[in-house]
């Protein structure tokens, strides 16, 4: 008898206040679906780094026959097999050294017009214009500056250049946007909180005969509150429900088909399904919690005796 009647108060209170609470699913979804994306993004980034940090490497540049009549590193002349000899060694001899490579001039020629075809300025260049290099992968990443001062000033050597550097500024910009949107997310929840406590409100203060009646007959105030919250959690359950569709519509257009970003660029590898799947409990969980503890704050406030 119980159950039925705090149901049945559930359905008046919907009907009673059918606007609000559609403002108060819809503000719910849209924070949530905000959420669940700010948070996927994140994963995002912190995916793409672990993957892209791996493969950074460390380049280090040797002086041509151009560099030394123009780059003021290069003033003792292009670099010797004597000092390319020893540089090799002290590159075997550095424990934090995963791997190397050198690349030739003609090397570095046959990969720039291997990625470069279609530049007016791949067919203006010639071998003996390109820079021969070793290219290092560091056991740990960080240890740029190690590599850095021991062969940085040394005579062949033009620059010492750390890709990570340049992938620090990426990540920079994708974590810059991840934070923008935590900030419009903060914004979004207390809009939807303050939307939640005024449609318990309105409700309670439409039904303030019946509780009051209630009161008198000696029900209890969890009894008296209960109608109020499970009304609030059913709305934010819905906003939740909406909020995982379009974090599934979103993952189907963006990546897999309509925009297709697996397509277009394909050297990012995006978080799958199931990734996505994990996060859609969090966000149902999160939407029947929110407004039903903003709905007990209102009503310890509003219905006290």
């Amino acid at each position: 008898m119980r159950a039925q009647f705090v149901l049945s108060e559930i359905g008046v209170g919907l009907r009673r206040n059918l606007t609000m609470t559609f403002a108060v699913i819809v503000s719910v979804a849209l924070s949530l679906a905000l959420a669940g994306g700010s948070w996927l993004a994140r994963e995002q980034v912190d995916s793409m780094k672990g993957y892209w940090y791996d493969k950074v490497q460390v380049s280090i540049f040797l002086c041509n026959k151009n560099d030394a009549k123009t780059d003021p590193n290069c003033t003792k002349g292009a670099v010797t097999e004597e000092q390319k000899q020893d540089i090799e060694k002290q590159l075997k001899a550095l424990p934090l050294v995963e791997k190397y490579f050198h690349e030739s001039a003609e090397d570095a020629y046959k990969h720039y017009k291997e990625q470069f075809s279609d530049s007016p300025l791949a067919d203006s260049l010639t071998p003996d214009q390109m820079q021969e290099s070793f290219r290092v992968k560091l056991k740990d990443p960080t240890k740029f500056q190690v590599v850095a001062s021991a062969f940085q000033g040394r005579p062949g050597v033009q620059e010492v250049q750390d890709q990570k550097a340049l992938l620090d500024n990426l990540f920079g910009l994708l974590n810059g946007m991840t934070l923008a949107a935590l900030v419009v997310l903060a914004f979004m929840l207390a809009v939807a909180m303050m939307l939640i406590v005024n449609t318990v409100r309105v409700s309670a203060f439409s039904r303030r005969r019946e509780t009051g009646i209630m009161r008198l007959v000696g029900a209890s105030s969890f009894y008296i509150q209960m109608p109020f919250i499970m009304e609030a959690a059913f709305a934010g359950l819905v906003g939740g429900g909406l909020a995982c569709l379009m974090l599934l519509v979103g993952r189907y257009f963006l990546i897999d088909h309509g925009l297709s970003l697996q397509t277009k660029v394909p050297l990012i590898n995006f978080l799958g399904w199931g990734e996505v799947a994990q996060v859609l409990p969090l966000v149902l969980v999160v939407g029947m919690l929110m407004p039903a503890l903003a709905a007990l704050i209102a009503l310890r406030k509003y219905l006290k005796v």
